[in-house]
């Protein structure tokens, strides 16, 4: 599958690169890709940690609550805005809100490129990428173009996206890049007046821009992703030397 690509270049000043990805749309990645990268920094403050949103998706600045254009520095690369102690980076700060990103696909490769390597990192330990949905040429491009130190694949209960889901493990694994593990979202609802894991909270806090590792620790749905982000430590390879 890697006959006529580049070889695969490491993004400068980033030690190791986790992919956040899904086989299909509408399953919380974005979400999820948000609160490991909070809970990736939480578990360890002296850890620099980076946050690159879906190109298709911008919502990363409202997550994020951030706001406002990213300046260019003396190298001339894309400075990230900083929230929650997190660099964040997002089409969404280049373009209009309401604005729809229709792009075909050698476009949004080279946004990808673009967002990934003419921004000004500085020093990170991990940069979380929110992956496109799906198995297409973006996701497979990218895949073959950076070192990624593992993926995390998200999905729902629905054996349609659990189908979609292994879909996509599937081609990390034909491109060599380590599958961590299955995070499955939204598997269990009950009444409001439980004690719920699918709790209304989650949507709240990332509305608000408030996602719930920062802004509600202690709960139980703070510590579901803080939890996973233990596993994927412990599940990475080491960074390279």
């Amino acid at each position: 599958m890697s006959r006529g690509l580049p070889k695969q270049k490491p993004i400068e000043g980033v030690k190791q690169v986790i992919v956040v990805a899904s086989g299909k749309g509408g399953v919380g990645k974005s979400t999820t890709a948000v609160n490991l990268a909070l809970a990736l920094a939480a578990n360890d403050s002296s850890k620099a940690v980076g946050l690159l949103v879906d190109v298709y998706g911008p919502s990363i600045p409202k997550m994020m609550n951030l706001k406002g254009s990213p300046e260019l520095s003396q190298d001339n690369l894309v400075r990230p805005l900083l929230n929650y102690g997190i660099a964040s980076m997002s089409m969404g700060f280049l373009v209009e809100e309401t604005a729809p990103v229709i792009w075909r696909g050698l476009l949004v490769m080279s946004a990808i490129d673009k967002l990934l390597r003419q921004v000004d990192w500085d020093q990170l330990d991990y940069l979380v990428v929110d992956m496109p949905p799906g198995t297409g040429d973006v996701q497979l491009s990218v895949s073959q173009n950076i070192p990624i130190s593992g993926a995390v694949i998200v999905s729902t209960p629905q054996d349609i996206a659990l189908m979609d889901a292994h879909k996509g493990a599937e081609m990390f694994r034909k491109v060599h890049v380590p599958v961590l593990g299955l995070v499955q979202n939204m598997n269990v609802f009950q009444c409001l007046k439980c004690d719920i894991p699918l709790h209304l909270s989650i949507r709240e806090a990332s509305d608000k821009g408030q996602p719930v590792v920062s802004s509600q620790p202690e709960s139980e749905e703070a510590q579901a992703y803080l939890r996973i982000a233990v596993e994927v430590l412990r599940r990475l390879p080491p960074p390279p030397e």
